[in-house]
């Protein structure tokens, strides 16, 4: 019985438009000797993790936040000292401290 039922099924597939095949099936000898479809080529991604890292090198960090002339100075100078070498090698670095506000860089909508 259920054969039957799969070849019903099989013929009406078979004359529906839009299930014909318009390649071999996988498991036909046209398959084998059909040349190899070309893969499609990839969408360029918007993950971060493909892009390449857009900020300062972990050396580069290291360098700044371990500066000899640094470790001297009160903690706000400090990050005074870090805002400013950021600032010189075109970084954002968040200074904050007590009593510093930030200027705000856009206009409010």
């Amino acid at each position: 019985m259920s054969d039957r039922i799969a070849h019903a099924l099989v013929w009406v597939l078979a004359h529906l438009p839009l299930t014909r095949r318009t390649r071999p099936g996988r498991h036909t000898a046209e398959h084998f000797t059909a040349p190899p479809a070309t893969a499609p080529e990839p969408a360029p991604s918007s993950s971060a993790w493909q892009r390449p890292w857009p900020g300062p090198s972990s050396a580069e960090a290291r360098a700044i936040f371990h500066a000899e002339e640094a470790r001297h100075l009160s903690p706000e100078r400090r990050e005074r000292y870090y805002a400013t070498a950021w600032a010189e090698r075109g970084y954002d670095y968040p200074y904050t401290a007590p009593g510093v506000h930030q200027v705000r860089t856009g206009a409010a909508a």
